[in-house]
């Protein structure tokens, strides 16, 4: 079984091939998040996308605390790595390591930070999971959906700093995913988006076969 937990923003808390998988651990000074640090069970794994504060997070606290390896782009991991975490993996677009049973990929993003953003593709060999990062709507999203085949994709649709609605059911059609999880929006007033907007941009674009899953912050998706 594969479980999907939305923290609130980008924060991901997800169960895959045995692990525990944390992406963006935005907790600390995220208005939306259910959870404290205490809260947190043994986390295995965290991913970054990308090193602004409210995707890096709590990276650093919770990878000490708990022993986690941290995968990100080289430059990112080597920043978690200054901080002192024991165990960083720098990857590059495109690139795929494997823990055990999950394999893990880096994929492109559209977005400004110090190093190259990235989305990323959680995988057991049954069920993949493409979390965008920060990101707009890109032509490429179709060579992922061909690439990865992703079952799940979580998607950003509060605009502004991200694709709005509009991008995200554009990106919806390039994927083609069987379930869509909007995330990055709400946490911020100049990002308040209602979720049902997405909806309704998917349905006037005629997309077919596809799933949207609005989740509260604390909720899970179980698959």
């Amino acid at each position: 079984m594969v479980t999907v937990k939305w923290l609130g923003h980008s924060a991901f808390e997800i169960e895959i091939a045995d692990k525990l998988v944390m992406i963006d651990p935005f907790l600390q000074g995220n208005p939306l998040s259910p959870i404290r640090l205490e809260d947190l069970r043994h986390i295995d794994v965290i991913v970054i996308t990308h090193d602004h504060g409210d995707h890096f997070g709590d990276s650093v606290e919770i990878a000490k605390k708990h022993g986690s390896k941290i995968v990100s782009v080289y430059e990112t991991a080597n920043k978690a790595l200054s901080e002192g975490v024991l165990e960083c993996i720098g990857m590059n677009i495109g690139g795929t390591v494997k823990i055990d049973n999950l394999s893990i990929t880096l994929t492109p993003a559209v977005h400004s930070m110090s190093s190259n953003p990235c989305g990323v593709v959680l995988s057991d060999g049954k069920t993949s999971i493409y979390h965008a990062g920060d990101t707009t709507v890109f032509g490429d999203m179709k060579i992922i959906g061909q690439l990865y085949k992703p079952t799940i994709a979580l998607l950003p649709i509060g605009g502004f700093y991200t694709s709005g609605p509009r991008e995200a059911a554009m990106a919806t059609a390039l994927i083609k995913p069987k379930i869509v999880i909007p995330m990055h929006y709400n946490t911020f007033d100049v990002i308040r988006r209602d979720p049902e907007e997405f909806k309704k941009e998917v349905k006037r674009m005629k997309i077919k076969n596809v799933k949207i899953v609005v989740l509260k912050p604390g909720e899970s998706f179980k698959l």
